[in-house]
């Protein structure tokens, strides 16, 4: 047994989490500092190499592993193949239409930027802002604040993003569960994200009185594939899942997104007659390969993790410790979502730990209340993340840094925390009752 070995499980696991980190502040990628950190794990959990090339081919081939991945690059050629025909921007030019009051467009373009999880959209929504946000006199950090903050209000449930696929597929709970337990957050946030800013927008005025039918059908029309993505989403879900169950077959329940995501997209090149030279180079971007690898390297880690007993080690050790769950569920999320910046970062790294410290603990008819605390708190770290490609870009399109911003980001970051936790023991007191 090498010394390594002879050390606490949680210390071994926080030893590979720093070196990961580490990696990733020398601006390694995502998916290299995840599959380094894999391997390190096996070693340091007494796996050999060829248990570690055994562990981390079954995790690549998983269905689950396979699944998420299709689902998490169709979405990134969807927001692609929208940018690139010139759709998105047609979909918030006519909201403007919709709504007469310039204020309100001002946090709702961001948002509506949001419902599709491109890298680094806050820019899409900056011109718009800055062109509405001028009329009520916002500053640099104002008006970066609202594209920041109001462009994330929807990342705790919607299922377009990869970090809740991915926490509703190592948790076991049901995905459209999973949605409306978490959508009162979204709310909190949008409320709790108005009131810094609120006190600052003067009257100005409305945009003129408009028929409500020419105004909302353009707007719908330009909304459709992101309808047929959630509405088919969930129908195909539920109708692909049950023959098959009665059959004595599984399906990954991706499978109903992963056609709806198709279909979409189909619909977008169809309505928007893309050349299939601008298709090619959506379909075969490198950045796709990209985020794929970073899929594939996260459940990879979390394969390893299992297999190596480290998650298993670390819940004995947390229990005969006595460290209490519920700050644990909050502040390990917190601080590596922190460093990371990603959220599906901090779900693939940390959320297979505390399963199986909530199971451990015979709190597995909890998961959900936990599961919610655990991202609301990773979700604040990933907000307040220095190295967040979001936050980043729309500092420097406003010519603010991270400091300015940060006083307009304490308050909401608190309320939804404080919420949060009332959230959770809502939630636990019905599911124990």
């Amino acid at each position: 047994m090498s010394f390594l070995e002879t050390l606490p499980a949680v210390v071994r696991i926080l030893i590979v989490f720093v070196l990961v980190l580490a990696a990733i502040r020398k601006k390694l990628s995502l998916g290299n500092a995840f599959l380094g950190g894999s391997v390190l794990l096996g070693f340091m959990f007494g796996l050999n190499p060829a248990d570690v090339a055994k562990s981390a081919f079954f995790s690549l081939i998983h269905p689950k592993t396979l699944s998420l991945s299709i689902v998490v690059t169709l979405i990134l050629v969807l927001s692609h193949s929208l940018e690139s025909a010139g759709q998105m921007e047609r979909l918030l030019n006519h909201f403007k239409g919709v709504v007469r009051h310039a204020g309100f467009n001002v946090v709702v373009f961001p948002a509506l930027i949001g419902l599709l999880p491109m890298p680094g959209g806050a820019i899409f929504s900056a011109p718009m802002v800055k062109n509405l946000g001028e009329k009520y006199r916002l500053t640099g950090p104002q008006l970066s604040y609202v594209n920041y903050w109001f462009r994330h209000v929807w990342e705790y449930w919607w299922p377009l993003y990869p970090g809740v696929l991915l926490t509703t597929a190592i948790s076991g709970i049901d995905l459209w569960v999973f949605v409306v337990c978490l959508f009162p957050m979204t709310l909190v946030a949008v409320i709790a994200g108005y009131l810094p800013i609120g006190g600052n927008i003067k009257a100005a005025g409305d945009e003129g009185p408009r028929s409500e039918r020419t105004a909302m059908m353009p707007f719908l029309r330009e909304l459709t594939p992101i309808l047929i993505a959630i509405v088919l989403g969930l129908s195909l879900g539920t109708l692909l899942t049950v023959p098959f169950r009665r059959l004595g077959l599984t399906i990954a329940k991706e499978t109903g997104l992963i056609v709806a995501l198709g279909v979409s997209i189909a619909w977008v090149w169809h309505r928007n007659r893309m050349p299939g030279r601008d298709r090619a180079q959506i379909v075969f971007n490198k950045e796709l390969l990209k985020m794929f690898y970073m899929v594939s390297a996260i459940l990879i880690f979390q394969g390893i993790l299992t297999d190596s007993q480290a998650v298993s080690q670390v819940s004995r050790e947390m229990v005969r410790w006595h460290i209490p769950l519920i700050p644990i569920s909050v502040l390990l999320p917190f601080l590596v979502g922190g460093v990371v910046g990603i959220t599906i970062g901090f779900v693939g790294t940390t959320f297979p730990i505390l399963i199986s410290l909530i199971h451990t603990l015979g709190q597995g008819h909890l998961m959900l209340p936990y599961m919610m605390l655990a991202m609301t708190g990773g979700f604040m770290g990933v907000l307040f993340s220095p190295l967040h490609l979001c936050f980043l870009l729309s500092n420097a399109y406003f010519n603010t840094s991270l400091i300015p911003v940060y006083r307009y980001l304490w308050f909401p970051c608190s309320a939804l925390l404080g919420i949060g936790f009332a959230y959770f023991w809502i939630l636990r007191t019905i599911l124990s009752g």
